[in-house]
């Protein structure tokens, strides 16, 4: 398998990705779907996890909840999305 290129999901991947695991897809394949790594994924399921369990008895992912918590991190840095996304 090829190394991947960092990749900063946007919030259409997001969107992408809880629909995916919401379809109980397993993470590796949401990840060669969205072109990252499994890692990838998997933080970003902690990243969008609500605390509570979807209808497949997982953890919940909240792509709008990502989001925001992407993009508060990226404030508190000092760069916004836009930036980020083109220097990635």
């Amino acid at each position: 398998m090829a190394r991947k290129k960092y990749k900063l999901l946007t919030y259409e991947d997001r969107k992408k990705l809880e629909e995916m695991y919401l379809n109980n897809e397993r993470p590796s394949d949401i990840a060669d779907k969205l072109g990252v790594h499994t890692a990838t994924i998997y933080k970003e399921l902690q990243r969008g996890d609500t605390g509570t369990l979807d209808k497949n008895l997982r953890s919940e992912y909240s792509a709008e909840l990502a989001q925001r918590k992407t993009t508060e991190s990226l404030k508190n840095r000092g760069r916004n999305l836009e930036e980020a996304a083109a220097n990635a």
